[in-house]
């Protein structure tokens, strides 16, 4: 799942990240106290307000969670192992951008 991150915003709110996300507020409100690596700020009226790295740890539990099927402890294992690897995650991260560019060129030639 891909998530569209409005340019140049700072913060997100929880309405929107669920909306995106297509669950209820109550999961990433639960998500966000299960996992350290989310931390959202809040405002004055004590709303939470998810920052585009939030979004996209986010966006990875959801992919973890929902769509491979991890427990919770599962995937924060998975988030753990995954920052002692930057590399494999930058080398993953290279091949997709490259492979977006083509799709671009491949859209703009037709």
């Amino acid at each position: 799942m891909q998530i569209e991150l409005t340019a140049g915003k700072r913060y997100y709110s929880i309405g929107e990240v669920s909306k995106a996300f297509g669950v209820n507020t109550s999961l990433i409100r639960f998500w966000s106290n299960e996992f350290d690596t989310i931390s959202p700020k809040t405002n004055a009226k004590g709303n939470r307000l998810y920052t585009p790295e939030d979004v996209k740890i986010l966006q990875l539990i959801y992919h973890l969670v929902k769509e491979r099927g991890f427990t919770l402890e599962g995937a924060k294992t998975h988030l753990k192992e995954a920052k002692k690897k930057p590399l494999d995650s930058y080398e993953i991260i290279s091949k997709l951008e490259a492979i977006k560019g083509q799709l671009q060129q491949l859209k703009n030639e037709l």
